[in-house]
């Protein structure tokens, strides 16, 4: 992990990423990108230079705006000694984002949200569920603030699946950087039940080859796949819900739904998800 990207609305939420990202960065030795979008309509932008500036009088204030609240906010004590990275774009946010990472080569992504209550907030509600749903680069969310932010416990929910493997080893090398526990977790609930002798068997077998053996195993009874990740994850009072996401779009999204977008706008806990 040498390199996170935190994007900014400047609203404390968004700050309450950036000290985590900073904790990371002072022990880790990594660079923070800290990115500020202006989605703003396209009339406001230039027709011939769309993705680099604008030429209305509206969006020329709206930059001046964001320079000085990126001048006040570098100004921070907790960004001392830590090599910094700003960029402001004119774009939608997942497109800004995803651009920054694939320029950058960003390896973590870490996004501040105060969950479904926050929908006026440019970076949370649907922003934060796109770029989860379809970023290839990890994705850190984080709901509160962490005056130390140590990771101790990590929650591993899946339905492990074959191909949710590389999710699960992404959080092995995660829980490395803290020496963390990791908890599998599956979810049975009355409209997916199944045994817990299968369900064993099936963990059992995702585990097998994986270079790790500090791990609990879990067979949690729900009502929802959500409510039993949440409930668990607060009885172990664990640090870190991780989960892998498909990136289902259409009508496969729409059925299926997301378990990793719902617990980024329920889940309290910080939840960091993989794409797979």
């Amino acid at each position: 992990m040498n390199k996170i990207l935190v994007p900014t609305d400047f609203s404390p939420q968004a700050e309450n990423a950036l000290k985590v990202a900073a904790q990371l960065a002072k022990k880790h030795n990594c660079e923070i990108h800290i990115l500020h979008i202006l989605d703003l309509p396209l009339q406001q932008i230039d027709p011939v230079n769309t993705m680099n500036f604008s030429s209305g009088p509206e969006a020329l204030f709206f930059m001046k705006l964001a320079k000085q609240k990126f001048d006040d906010l570098l100004k921070r004590d907790y960004l001392k000694d830590i090599r910094l990275i700003d960029s402001i774009e004119f774009t939608e946010i997942y497109n800004g984002i995803s651009k920054q990472c694939e320029k950058n080569n960003i390896d973590l992504i870490i996004m501040g949200s105060n969950g479904s209550s926050g929908i006026e907030e440019i970076l949370i509600g649907s922003n934060t569920e796109k770029v989860v749903r379809n970023s290839e680069t990890p994705v850190l969310v984080i709901k509160r603030p962490h005056t130390e932010f140590n990771i101790n416990n990590i929650v591993f929910a899946s339905d492990f699946a074959e191909e949710s493997i590389p999710a699960l080893q992404k959080t092995i090398d995660f829980a490395k950087l803290w020496q963390a526990k990791i908890h599998l977790l599956l979810v049975n609930t009355p409209n997916q039940f199944i045994t817990t002798k299968t369900a064993t068997e099936r963990i059992t077998k995702f585990v097998k080859n994986l270079n790790t053996e500090d791990f609990t195993i879990t067979i949690y009874n729900d009502n929802t796949i959500e409510k039993g990740i949440i409930n668990y994850s607060y009885s172990i009072n664990a640090d870190l819900i991780s989960m892998s996401t498909r990136g289902r779009k259409g009508i496969s999204h729409f059925f299926n739904g997301s378990i990793s977008e719902d617990l980024v706008n329920h889940a309290m806990r910080p939840v960091i998800t993989f794409k797979v």
